[in-house]
């Protein structure tokens, strides 16, 4: 199933742009433990329309909403999470998105203030094996067609503390991917939103298109 899933991710990133209708489209997490997953209604749209303009992408330019158990997290060869509060999966809900992960999928999660201590208590259930790990600068993640050479960009300040990429790496391979301090999800809704300067929001967007280029085009 890992080799299926890896090939259709390559198939739709080379010939995705050559296809009429849209190749392939990304998705939302949603999961309980009440926290605000619905958090940034508009960033994820803008993310495409970013990656579309580009990097030549055929992205579905209409996110999906997709949960953590549902069957249909494997249509989704890309998933963002994001919120401020309690996230909790279920033994069930651990399982799927282990699966979804181990066979090829894609997790970022992106801190909007407030998910640190829930998330990695969580992703702890999905990976009791692993712990998140900081990424070195020299990562590829920060070096596709935009460069990062000193990591995440620093969108939003709250607790005066440095921006933080890290990883789950199961078997070689980057699963997940959590931008904490950083607030990318933020920098990508529409800008009166948050009055961001547009040099900032071009900084997150670039880094998110970044996240999601490699993501697509990295399995090993």
């Amino acid at each position: 199933m890992k080799y299926l899933f890896t090939f259709l991710l390559c198939l739709l990133t080379l010939f995705g742009s050559l296809a009429q209708n849209p190749s392939f489209q990304i998705a939302k997490l949603k999961y309980n433990g009440g926290g605000d997953w619905y958090a940034n209604k508009t960033s994820l749209p803008n993310l495409i329309k970013f990656c579309n303009q580009n990097l030549s992408m055929n992205i579905n330019k209409d996110e999906a909403i997709v949960e953590v158990g549902s069957a249909e997290l494997f249509s989704y060869p890309f998933v963002h999470m994001t919120g401020h509060g309690n996230v909790v999966f279920s033994d069930a809900e651990a399982e799927n998105l282990r699966k979804y992960l181990v066979n090829g999928g894609f997790l970022h999660i992106d801190d909007n203030y407030g998910l640190d201590k829930y998330i990695r208590a969580e992703m702890k259930k999905v990976f009791p094996e692993l712990n998140f790990v900081e990424l070195p600068f020299n990562h590829p993640i920060y070096h596709q067609k935009y460069k990062f050479p000193k990591g995440l960009p620093k969108i939003h300040e709250h607790d005066n503390k440095s921006p933080q990429g890290f990883g789950l790496i199961y078997q070689g391979r980057l699963v997940c991917f959590y931008s904490y301090e950083c607030d990318l999800g933020n920098g990508w809704e529409d800008q009166e939103i948050y009055n961001d300067p547009e040099e900032k929001r071009q900084l997150a967007l670039r880094m998110g298109a970044n996240i999601l280029s490699y993501a697509l085009t990295n399995f090993d």
